[in-house]
């Protein structure tokens, strides 16, 4: 790949520049002729009053910026390095957000006339680069963008960028799309990082047996996104249609994909589903919260999903010992079961750590995690019991 040591001022890297509060491409320097956000770019995300801020100061102060690479394109030029930079530059001097001087609000418009210029005057020091695409894209999966790494789904729309991947980046990176908000109580993630349109890919990949990237490959010059988006609805609608009630926060990042693959065939009563999760939402022995949906989904067979807080020490030696009293005075096991049968540790005492805790009621049967529930038996025993 061949570079170009290139200077810019501020100013002309900006002659043009308008920013897209949507999010969408469209951000343009040197009068049209450099695209600063090509479709393998990630989205801009210094704009949290911190980064894009220090970028400014940096300029007011006449601090190194470092280096910025645009790649050439035939008779364009696409920045590789430094959009968030000079999307920062943009932005504030077209009034986007303030910064303080002298313990002030100052918008650019509202600097004084010398402190504009030295923004403006700035020089910029650029590499102009020219290399094929594969080039072009594996040195970009190398470099870290003043110190924000890129993440897999950003490196992943590099590799595979394309109209598919553009199209996917209107949809589910785009924070201000009407659904976000719903989406992402069901979903973690930043979407100016890629990690809403992350899962949504995850989900449609997944339910065909492909990592996201075989699925990128696969559609990567696809026009349209329809596939993706009629699954990841299906897949929020569902959730949404099963536990009728405003999101839990328990709810935010599940494998909701999973789940829609093994019970959307599945019939609920979505009334009784939502009293039950609301019961066991409320119940004090159920630790992990997260997993009460899984559990309702799958019958409520699997009672390790929800974490049910085992007996602690004390009760268990408490149960052993009192336990342990009465079957000596009766001369029987101080395991019940043992004590009931008809074999050679019909009379046999145990020693505590022979022994392990159980409900004598089930807590899936309505059983509490107290002494008043709890039985110690032998462990041979204790593993054959199982949910009875």
């Amino acid at each position: 790949m061949k570079t170009d040591l290139k200077h810019y001022t501020v100013d002309q890297v900006l002659d043009g520049f308008v920013y897209n509060e949507l999010e969408a491409k469209g951000l343009f320097g040197l009068a049209g002729k450099l695209t600063i956000q090509p479709e393998y770019q990630r989205n801009y995300i210094y704009n949290d009053g911190k980064r894009d801020v220090a970028v400014i100061d940096s300029l007011l102060k006449g601090y190194p910026l470092g280096l910025i690479y645009f790649n050439v394109n035939g008779d364009r030029l696409e920045v590789l390095d430094g959009q968030q930079r000079i999307t920062s530059f943009g932005r504030f001097v077209t009034g986007k957000f303030a910064i303080k001087v002298d313990a002030k609000e100052q918008t650019f418009s509202s600097l004084s006339k010398d402190q504009q210029r030295k923004i403006l005057d700035t020089r910029l020091d650029i590499y102009e680069c020219q290399g094929t695409e594969t080039e072009i894209k594996q040195w970009f999966q190398t470099i870290n963008i003043v110190g924000v790494p890129l993440n897999a789904q950003e490196l992943l729309n590099a590799i595979y960028s394309g109209p598919f991947v553009t199209k996917a980046k209107v949809e589910f990176s785009n924070s201000n799309n009407a659904n976000m908000q719903k989406w992402r109580s069901y979903i973690k993630g930043d979407p100016k990082r890629q990690e809403i349109l992350e899962v949504a890919l995850d989900w449609v990949a997944s339910s065909q047996a492909k990592s996201i990237d075989a699925y990128l490959a696969l559609h990567r010059q696809d026009q349209g996104i329809t596939e993706l988006k009629t699954y990841f609805t299906s897949v929020i609608d569902w959730v949404g249609g099963v536990f009728i009630r405003p999101p839990d926060t328990e709810m935010r990042g599940l494998e909701w994909g999973r789940l829609y693959e093994l019970y959307h065939s599945n019939s609920y009563n979505a009334t009784e589903l939502n009293k039950a999760v609301d019961e066991l939402r409320g119940d004090p022995f159920v630790k992990n919260a997260k997993g009460i949906y899984e559990y309702l989904l799958g019958g409520c067979e699997d009672s390790k999903l929800l974490g049910i807080r085992l007996f602690d020490e004390p009760t268990k030696r408490a149960a052993y010992e009192q336990q342990t009293k009465k079957a000596k005075a009766a001369d029987v096991s101080n395991c019940t079961l043992c004590a009931h049968g008809d074999n050679a540790n019909k009379t046999r005492i145990y020693a505590q750590n022979e022994m392990d805790a159980d409900h004598v009621t089930a807590w899936s049967k309505g059983g509490s995690t107290d002494l008043t529930n709890c039985e110690m038996l032998c462990v041979m025993h204790n593993r054959s019991k199982g949910n009875r």
